[in-house]
């Protein structure tokens, strides 16, 4: 029986075996790549929906709620809470630029409620993030008689945390440009004014220092984004980041926001 010398059987099962696992070993490099790929959009496709739906991360830019929030506090919102919404805007991170789209609003587990502290988007630039309390709810009547606040006629109390200046008191019956509806008085005695259905009436816990809804109105509830939730981490904005221990306010770490 005639074949071929033993020395070049072996030359040609080289040949197959280099040639073949070659083809494995460039088919497992792109079932890696895949797979990394496939980890890497699942990650972003999860931080995405959870953003989008559960909740978000937000900094205290400004003093309108001090002392229950402080400048450079960074927060968890729960938009959960009150219904998952897919995003009603793309465009350019970190500008202005970019379409308003339409969305969809799951069914929420509440209405926002007297008491909450809230995230929204501001009703004269819908393109920012604004915080402040909730105080009444629409249906309900405002007042506010030498800085003291009232809904429906029974006394809202400052919050355990929160501040009034020693400014001087603006009395009953001067007229403050700016305050909306225009008539309603000033920033000390305003109202009585009854909230629109479907609308909030927000203040913030700095009452004496806040742009709240005695100067831009009543927030329509479709702009509320989420409720705030719990302080994640607080750094003390004037302390140089070098000084770590004391640019971190670390008593206020995982701190409940109420």
């Amino acid at each position: 029986m005639s074949g071929l010398p033993n020395s070049d059987w072996q030359k040609k099962l080289d040949a197959w075996r280099t040639k073949n696992f070659a083809k494995l070993a460039k088919r497992g490099e792109k079932s890696r790549a895949r797979q990394y790929f496939e980890t890497i959009a699942s990650i972003v496709l999860m931080v995405f929906v959870i953003r989008t739906g559960v909740a978000e991360a937000f900094r205290i830019p400004s003093q309108s709620m001090e002392h229950t929030l402080l400048i450079g506090d960074f927060l968890l919102v729960n938009k959960f809470i009150y219904g998952m919404k897919s995003p009603d805007w793309i465009g350019v991170p970190f500008t202005q630029f970019g379409v308003s789209l339409p969305y969809y609003h799951m069914p929420k587990l509440r209405d926002p409620e007297q008491g909450d502290v809230l995230v929204f988007k501001y009703p004269l630039d819908p393109a920012l993030n604004y915080i402040k309390r909730c105080i009444a709810v629409g249906g309900q009547t405002i007042e506010l008689r030498d800085k003291r606040v009232f809904v429906d006629g029974k006394e809202y109390p400052l919050p355990k945390e929160g501040f009034l200046s020693d400014r001087p008191m603006r009395p009953k019956g001067l007229l403050e440009n700016g305050i909306i509806p225009i008539g309603a008085g000033n920033a000390d005695n305003y109202g009585p004014v009854k909230v629109p259905e479907g609308t909030l009436f927000m203040m913030g816990d700095n009452r004496d220092n806040s742009g709240d809804s005695r100067y831009w109105g009543f927030l329509p509830v479709e702009n509320v984004v989420g409720k705030a939730t719990v302080i994640y981490l607080s750094v003390d904005t004037e302390t140089p980041f070098y000084r770590f221990w004391e640019f971190i306010r670390w008593q206020r770490f995982l701190r409940l926001i109420n």
